[in-house]
């Protein structure tokens, strides 16, 4: 999967999702700093899916139009620790393959 994980995300989550095989770029070393409406737009031009903790996602998703070949996943996820974090995360992505063009809440 093609992945554009938002500045808000940790990296050991960015970490675990590349060992898993997913092609993912952070934003906290790729363009730091961006807008929502950058990040959401660099998804849509490089075909990934947005993953963030950044409830904004949605209201941006809906009003802008999420293009059919990306997709926002909001993370709604409570954890102890980043490790148990990630491992929410990285079973949640695995648990399904149709992401594109949805937006997508995981929670515990």
């Amino acid at each position: 999967m093609r992945i554009l994980a938002n500045e808000n995300v940790a990296g050991e989550t960015v970490d675990a999702l590349r060992q898993q095989g997913h092609d993912v770029l952070w934003i906290r070393t790729e363009a730091p700093g961006s807008t929502d409406q950058a990040v959401l737009r660099r998804a849509a031009d490089e075909e990934r899916i947005v993953i963030t903790f950044d409830k904004d996602f949605g209201e941006l998703a809906f009003r802008e139009g999420l293009p059919v070949s990306t997709g926002v996943i909001l993370l709604r996820v409570q954890a102890e620790d980043p490790t148990t974090l990630t491992q929410i995360v990285v079973a949640a992505l695995a648990s399904r393959d149709d992401w594109t063009g949805h937006f997508s809440v995981v929670e515990n």
